[in-house]
């Protein structure tokens, strides 16, 4: 029972630690039930691994504690797997993800199954730290840091937000011509009479004002423009088919101040639900630009636009 315990709350710590972060929301992802079946199958596998390995290695079995390392490998599998289903059924949005938010996804979904490893890594070496001194303490142990543990990672795990890095606020849709512009950025040319009516009647616009020069750096990337107009299309739901491209949601950028803009004809039509929407994209991993760091630019934004300035009068 010695070894049994801690291995058994390990796995099952470490399991419930994948199904709080296994959530079917919004995105539509992952499906349910069959992508619940394989991620929590993944999850309780990589948590009875971290396991095994505190047992493993007071009894003097090195070669089972290696199996974290070969674990490690195959987990890298599931990123891969992630990125195949969703490239495959991104020809089916309407407003696609694209490339970044998909590299996203899939990272975080293989390094959720490291959480689940780590968790019940944790939690078995506290259960094996006071086996002596009975089930109950043992397990009662393993419970606590396994609960610990999950609660810090899960933290640790969260990604910053639009709403973090920019300021987000409505802004009204005006037309020069058949061009659609939103505070003076041309989006698109709108052609028919009818969507252009459809726009002024229907349509919101915000703009997206960056906090700081990473920010702007960060939301200049075609990714996590794209990212949000996915986003906010899939939480507002939009007036699209496939044959009226002139309603497809772009984010376009302002290249003399950094912001960005978008115009969207959605189903809910609330402007404060749209500021909301696009405050709660999460900030791509891959996108993230920090030009500040170098020590080159200024960190505040109204600096770095006297300094664009002063360059381009150059």
């Amino acid at each position: 029972m010695e070894t049994v315990t801690p291995v058994a709350v390990g796995a099952i710590m470490g399991t419930l630690a994948r199904l709080l972060l296994l959530r079917r929301d919004y995105r539509q992802f992952p499906s349910y039930p069959q992508g619940y079946t394989i991620h929590l199958s993944l999850g309780f596998i990589a948590a009875a691994l971290g396991a095994i390995a505190p047992p493993a290695i007071i009894q003097g079995d090195l070669a089972a504690a290696s199996f974290l390392a070969l674990a490690a490998t195959q987990f890298r599998e599931v990123r891969s797997v992630e990125r195949e289903t969703l490239r495959n059924v991104e020809n089916t949005e309407l407003v696609p993800r694209g490339t970044a938010y998909i590299e996203g996804i899939a990272r975080v979904f293989e390094a959720r199954n490291y959480l689940a490893m780590l968790t019940g890594l944790a939690a078995s070496m506290a259960s094996t730290a006071v086996s002596e001194q009975g089930l109950l303490w043992s397990a009662g142990a393993g419970a606590a840091a396994g609960l610990l543990i999950g609660i810090a990672l899960y933290r640790a795990m969260g990604g910053r937000r639009v709403g973090d890095i920019a300021v987000v606020k409505p802004a009204a849709i005006e037309f020069d011509g058949p061009l659609l512009t939103v505070a003076g950025v041309t989006i698109m040319n709108v052609g028919l009479d009818s969507a252009r009516r459809r726009y002024m009647d229907e349509g919101l616009a915000v703009v997206i004002e960056p906090k700081d020069a990473n920010a702007r750096a960060t939301l200049a990337n075609l990714g996590q423009r794209q990212a949000i107009a996915h986003e906010v299309a899939t939480v507002l739901g939009i007036k699209l088919e496939v044959d009226e491209r002139e309603f497809t949601p772009i984010a376009r950028q302002n290249p003399d101040t950094g912001e960005v803009v978008m115009a969207i004809v959605p189903l809910l039509n609330d402007e404060r639900a749209l500021v909301r929407a696009v405050e709660y994209v999460p900030v791509l991993e891959g996108t993230v630009r920090k030009p500040v760091q170098s020590g080159l630019w200024p960190p505040d934004l109204a600096s770095l636009e006297r300094a664009t300035g002063q360059v381009s009068r150059r």
